[in-house]
């Protein structure tokens, strides 16, 4: 993950955790998103914000979520290994864990070469 990158990933983490700290939990779940976005094709990123929806799934006592998350952690091993993402998807358990999205404009600079 290039440093410009990384630093957007931990700046939607840190706006994630000060919205969940602020028991705003469709806040902390947006910044998941578009962390998970930014930080998919990063092992530890993608476990991490994997690992934050699952936090929010229990919180909000969503089965549904826990279970495409538990799910999701357990995908991030293999896909790792073979380096397959599907690009843009935002990893939330209302969406395929297959399916690849537009990456919204703000976030799709950090992809630019």
């Amino acid at each position: 993950m290039t440093p410009i990158l990384a630093n957007a990933f931990q700046t939607e983490i840190s706006l994630s955790a000060a919205a969940y700290a602020n028991q705003d939990m469709d806040m902390a779940f947006h910044h998941l998103e578009r962390a998970h976005i930014l930080g998919q094709r990063d092992f530890s990123a993608h476990l991490k914000t994997h690992g934050g929806m699952l936090k929010i799934g229990i919180v909000r006592r969503d089965v549904r979520e826990i279970v495409g998350q538990i799910m999701r952690i357990i995908a991030v091993f293999p896909a790792s290994l073979v380096g397959w993402v599907p690009i843009g998807n935002t990893g939330g358990a209302n969406v395929s864990a297959l399916k690849s999205m537009k990456i919204p404009d703000d976030l799709a600079v950090y992809f630019e070469n």
